[in-house]
């Protein structure tokens, strides 16, 4: 089942969704270019999706910090 993404539209990223049950956090750029992180905790996808500069806290706590699959 897809993850439903919610528009983002800041610094680059277009959109991001959470998957809770199974903890991936897929993230959609600007390029059209699909991520998606596995093992992702709730709260860290949580502050992701919330933040004011979203490309900064996905570099900082998210892009090598968890599996990735494009």
């Amino acid at each position: 089942m897809p993850i439903e993404r919610k528009p983002i539209r800041r610094g680059g990223i277009k959109a991001a969704g959470y998957d809770r049950n199974n903890r991936i956090l897929e993230i959609e750029f600007d390029t059209g270019r699909v991520l998606q992180h596995s093992g992702v905790g709730e709260e860290i996808a949580r502050r992701f999706l919330a933040s004011a500069s979203p490309v900064s806290y996905y570099r900082d706590n998210i892009e090598e910090e968890f599996p990735l699959k494009r």
